[in-house]
């Protein structure tokens, strides 16, 4: 990432990779998904894919950009305790980054006012049958957050630039519930597991952001 740039600066740099936040936008980088790494197809007709938004939170932190990312709780049915976006399924007419704001402010209590939508990234297809749009915005600090624990366990902001290098992106390989193999990108930060489609999609966005191939 461009480190030597302003914050103005940078977040221009980001902002000119990303998609318009537009409805009928296609993105130029095509998708990415769970399977980008196997060498099977996925199992969902894309037509039937649900829709989904996760907001991408930049924090403008005096050290520098950090991200919102949240432990889910240990309560829920599927993906219970899995490093996430604050986000989920987009309600019927609802665009991506309404979904997003939305998502946030019921998740973790975050303002949409302190977020300002900078634009899309590579939509995103998970194995459980969903097609995400992943909303980036810069967030301003001086926001409250407070989890919402039917959903959310904790909330944490591990640094954007540890995120983005790519030495930090290590591909592991397990098991499926259904018994497939599976591999799939890992990060790991402190005493955090980031993997699976939130790991995915922050490659994608790295591949966006250094024009690195699909």
């Amino acid at each position: 990432m461009n480190a030597d740039l302003s914050p103005a600066d940078l977040r221009q740099w980001i902002t000119d990779r990303l998609d318009p936040l537009s409805a009928d936008a296609v993105s130029r980088h095509g998708v990415r998904s769970d399977f980008d790494l196997n060498n099977d197809h996925p199992p969902h007709d894309p037509a039937a894919l649900k829709p989904a938004a996760v907001l991408v939170g930049l924090v403008e932190r005096p050290e520098g950009l950090s991200v919102i990312l949240t432990r889910r709780s240990d309560t829920l049915r599927s993906h219970t305790g899995q490093v996430a976006f604050p986000g989920g399924r987009c309600d019927p007419g609802e665009t991506p980054w309404a979904a997003a704001l939305r998502e946030a402010e019921e998740e973790i209590g975050l303002d949409p006012s302190h977020v300002a939508l900078a634009g899309l990234g590579t939509p995103y297809r998970t194995g459980t049958g969903y097609h995400v749009i992943p909303v980036v915005g810069f967030v301003t600090p001086g926001f409250t957050l407070t989890a919402n624990p039917h959903e959310v366990a904790d909330i944490f902001e591990p640094p954007f630039g540890f995120l983005m290098d790519p030495a930090n992106h290590v591909q592991r390989q397990g098991r499926t519930p259904a018994g497939d193999e599976r591999r799939f990108y890992a990060i790991t930060w402190n005493d955090f597991l980031i993997w699976g489609a939130t790991a995915g999609m922050l490659r994608a966005l790295h591949d966006r952001l250094h024009g690195a191939p699909g």
